[in-house]
């Protein structure tokens, strides 16, 4: 079968010059798979520490499949997209329940699992098995877009068929996990999204965008995220050295993370009226104690954030419970509401 100059050139490079991580030169799908979902929505310098310490932690599917959900979600904590971690659980028992913990070989059942998409089932089948799938990330459809001078809207459907054949014609008589992780390599450190090193790409000589002086016009994005400004309002409450917490079980941001006590408002305000104080429990809104504002951003959401704190007693509300102060760290919290102690003068870590 021949090959195209285009994948010849993209792999030699590849092989003479990529990053040295964990996860390459491996073909444990499960660890492809840990490697694969952390870096979904994060860059590898701060995924790399959390990957490690999922692996030393859940060394293979079996363990991964019979920790608790708690065991999970802390070892994530603060990687955000916490609905990545409960999918791998849940994969994790399905693997281990249907095919007798060993990760399946086959792309038509990879991506049949909780949390796999395309990319992800393409990555994996082609780096541990070296199927001829190609993996498209953002990466990868920034590289094409370029190489090929796209300037449909990179989002669309159209864009996307026109990369994918393409790439499933590269891919063809070449190792295809070699090649998938050699497109994602040259899209993370060449052709970034701003100033990319055209000098130094290997296949500069073949690219649409290059030759055109198009590189800063490419990809065509379109699409516009509407962000929405949400108001949190957090109270710590204490009663001796323990403090109320809950879980969040409501589908939505930082599902199964534990929180203190909530009061969520429309629009900003110093703080919540009496009759929203009172539901939690909450009878002197004079003796609150304002701590801090600060402000998270999310992909899609912008959070306005108010810690207070109020020392004298309250009542449990359903779904809430008092910790020692010094065992706060057993409970996975969002990054966000991770209260240092000169916050609040108390030893939380």
């Amino acid at each position: 079968m021949e090959v195209d100059i285009f994948s010849q050139q993209l792999i030699a490079w590849y092989e003479d010059d990529h990053r040295d991580l964990p996860w390459r030169n491996v073909n444990d799908p499960y660890k492809i798979w840990v490697s694969e979902i952390i870096l979904q929505q994060t860059r590898v310098v701060q995924g790399l520490g959390y990957y490690l310490r999922f692996i030393e932690k859940f060394p293979d599917i079996i363990s991964l499949a019979n920790a608790s959900e708690v065991e999970v979600l802390q070892i994530w904590q603060g990687l955000g997209y916490y609905s990545r971690a409960r999918n791998m659980h849940t994969t994790a028992k399905d693997i281990l329940n249907n095919y007798h913990g060993i990760f399946p070989e086959k792309y038509e059942a990879i991506i049949k699992l909780k949390g796999i998409g395309k990319y992800t089932a393409a990555a994996i089948s082609s780096i541990a098995f070296n199927l001829p799938y190609p993996a498209i990330d953002g990466n990868v459809l920034r590289v094409v877009s370029r190489v090929m001078g796209i300037f449909e809207d990179i989002s669309s459907t159209e864009a996307y068929k026109i990369i994918e054949k393409a790439c499933q014609k590269w891919i063809k008589g070449v190792p295809a996990g070699t090649f998938n992780q050699a497109m994602m390599e040259l899209g993370a450190t060449c052709c970034t999204p701003k100033q990319s090193h055209c000098e130094i790409c290997p296949v500069a000589d073949r690219c649409y965008a290059f030759a055109y002086e198009a590189v800063e016009k490419l990809p065509i994005i379109i699409k516009k995220i509407k962000i929405k400004t949400r108001y949190f309002h957090y109270f710590l409450l204490f009663q001796n050295d323990n403090i109320i917490i809950e879980q969040r079980n409501r589908n939505d941001i930082w599902k199964k993370l534990f929180q203190f006590p909530l009061i969520e408002t429309s629009e900003k305000c110093e703080k919540p009226d009496s009759k929203l104080l009172s539901q939690l429990g909450i009878c002197h809104p004079e003796k609150l104690v304002f701590i801090k504002e600060i402000v998270h951003q999310l992909t899609h959401q912008r959070l306005i954030i108010r810690f207070y704190r109020i020392d004298e007693p309250v009542e449990l509300q359903e779904g809430q419970f008092f910790v020692k102060i010094n065992d706060i760290h057993e409970y996975p919290f969002p990054i966000a509401l991770q209260i240092k102690k000169n916050d609040i003068i108390l030893p939380f870590h």
